[in-house]
């Protein structure tokens, strides 16, 4: 979890969750299944990996990508909780086993060293659609150690929204939903929402709004368990509920947070995590942290990660089929620099982009402009830029450093809040591409904000 965000400041990620540690995700008893379990009646898969491959092998890049180091860049060092590891992307830390089993394990040098693995989702755009439901589970045994040699472990299945990538300043406004937590070993399955303020606030900051259960059956350690997230926007009030092995043992509805708060974490989409850390503020609220009597070695072992969507509405498009001819809402990007978001007062609700300067930008993958080509883009912006700061909202294909096809100048109209549609011409284009909103200015001062975009013919 992560402190207090404001625009161009570090973020801390501290995961003090007060209620009681989750179970370490472990390396063998029970076997995998050979691919994830068949959809229910009424839900469509929309995203899995069975970790099927040969043994040694590391994760799918067109699935997942490896957050490696000790923190984001430009973020807060140790991810911000205080955890020690390196992350890497080798696979002595992060591989496949040849039996369908993703293992993510820590390892520690003669020096004393930690490195572990951090693998996300390359999508973010994963949420319910309009008056439906999402379920994003994964079947995971937690690392097979307890009692002392346990201490420091922190296994995790998570997710968060996506305003968090490429910006590490806004949590927990964005939202934070843990599926699984774990630490010391302890035969516990954490389940918590982060968002609001820090500290404190309406989500009870940095704890959040949280809960745990033993495993049932065989102890988290020493079986798989299928841990599961089921977001409802059916229900009223909205719920997010969180289940092992079928049985809820946490909920969240939207009534027990104001509604601005709910809509910030909330109405926009949100990628996955996988991870083992080692130490931290987690660790230590129970019993301590990392000493010579941790073992290193114990993986977490996950047999598959799936999402299903059910229910009225449209799902998000996924990465790589962006239709450019349809309002593709400008929060939905896959990665940004220097950009905010915020809850909108334009016709539909939902989120815009702002705080937008010099040298932002924003980018969204596979847009699909087809065989006749666009000549066109529109934005929907708004602006309450001083008088004399104004900027350009340019169009780039596929690298942010590549000649813009098209953009236009604006300035302040009326408030940022106060929205127009632009149009501007571009230069032909066909096929599918990488789209990056960029903004150029001559003065350092926030400019625009954006709500949508979406291209012409």
């Amino acid at each position: 979890m992560r402190t207090t965000p404001t625009r161009r400041n570090p973020l801390r990620r501290t995961l003090l969750a007060l209620v009681s540690a989750l179970s370490l995700a472990a390396a063998g008893a029970s076997a995998a299944q050979a691919s994830a379990p068949t959809p229910p009646s009424g839900w469509t898969q929309v995203f899995v990996d069975d970790f099927n491959g040969s043994a040694g092998t590391g994760v799918s890049t067109s699935n997942w990508q490896y957050a490696t180091g000790t923190g984001y860049p430009g973020g807060p060092a140790n991810w911000g909780t205080g955890e020690v590891e390196t992350m890497t992307n080798s696979t002595n830390n992060v591989a496949l086993d040849g039996n369908g089993n993703l293992r993510i394990t820590p390892r520690r040098d003669t020096s004393g060293n930690w490195t572990s693995g951090r693998i996300e989702t390359n999508r973010t755009d994963f949420q319910p659609p309009s008056g439906g439901k999402l379920r994003v589970e994964a079947r995971i045994q937690m690392p097979n150690v307890t009692g002392t040699a346990a201490e420091g472990y922190w296994p995790a299945f998570w997710m968060l929204g996506a305003p968090y990538r490429g910006n590490y300043q806004n949590w927990p406004s964005v939202g934070e939903l843990d599926i699984m937590e774990n630490v010391q070993g302890l035969n516990r399955v954490w389940a918590t929402m982060h968002c609001g303020t820090n500290p404190g606030g309406p989500c009870n900051e940095t704890t959040g709004i949280g809960n745990y259960t033993a495993c049932p059956g065989a102890t988290c350690q020493s079986g798989f368990h299928t841990y599961t997230m089921e977001w409802d926007r059916s229900a009223s009030p909205e719920a997010i509920r969180f289940l092992v092995d079928g049985t809820t043992f946490h909920t969240v509805t939207a009534n027990q947070v104001d509604a601005t708060t709910w809509a910030n974490a909330t109405n926009h989409g949100f990628f996955i995590i996988l991870n083992v850390a080692m130490g931290g503020a987690f660790p230590d609220a129970f019993g301590g942290g990392l000493d010579s009597a941790t073992e290193p070695g114990h993986p977490m072992v996950v047999d598959y990660v799936q999402v299903l969507s059910s229910g009225s509405g449209t799902t998000p498009p996924p990465t790589g089929n962006r239709d450019a001819y349809s309002p593709i809402q400008a929060e939905s990007y896959d990665s940004q620099s220097g950009v905010s978001t915020e809850s909108t007062s334009d016709s539909g609700g939902g989120q815009n982009i702002g705080a937008l300067a010099n040298g932002d930008w924003a980018l969204y993958k596979g847009v699909t402009f087809g065989s006749t080509a666009a000549t066109q883009f529109n934005a929907r912006v708004a602006s309450g830029a001083a008088s004399g700061v104004s900027g350009l909202v340019e169009v780039r294909l596929d690298s942010r450093t590549s000649t813009p096809v098209g953009s236009f100048a604006v300035g302040n109209t009326g408030g940022w809040q106060s929205w127009r549609t632009i149009p501007a011409n571009i230069s032909s284009v066909t096929g599918t591409h990488d789209v990056y909103l960029t903004f150029t200015s001559g003065q350092s001062q926030e400019f625009v904000n954006v709500n949508w975009f979406n291209f012409g013919r």
